[in-house]
């Protein structure tokens, strides 16, 4: 490992999960974005690799789901629905290429989510550890 991967992986091993949430809802949404001006330039090989990339963080982000968590099982059924709609957009590729906007959304709407959750539990912290001290 040279000094640059050194320092970017001791960055990602001192993040938060709700950080590390969002870097991987990042990844995903410039994936989608990179397949969309692939396909745009007809660089077919780009484009599989972009959404091929965004099916195993989709995949991941469907793993580390809590089922003990009610609301899990209506992100099961979004992630569910996110594999077979970047299957039939791999599959159709011109033919499917609006279908892209639709999973940036999808996506988007997610990360803005936790990104919202986190800065609240973070407010909810700083309160609580305000509160004990002072």
């Amino acid at each position: 490992m040279n000094g640059y991967q050194k320092y970017k992986a001791q960055g990602i091993y001192s993040m938060s999960g709700a950080e590390l949430l969002l870097v991987l809802y990042d990844e995903a949404l410039k994936r989608m974005r990179m397949a969309e001006h692939a396909l745009e330039d007809k660089d077919y090989g780009v484009f599989d690799n972009c959404i091929t990339r965004t099916v195993r963080i989709v995949r991941y982000l469907n793993s580390i789901l809590d089922m003990e968590q009610p609301i899990s099982q209506e992100f099961r059924t979004i992630y569910e629905y996110l594999f077979y709609d970047l299957s039939v957009i791999r599959a159709g590729r011109e033919r499917r290429k609006e279908d892209i906007g639709q999973v940036i959304r999808i996506l988007s709407e997610f990360r803005d989510g936790f990104e919202e959750a986190g800065k609240k539990v973070q407010e909810i912290r700083t309160v609580t550890s305000k509160s004990v001290t002072g």
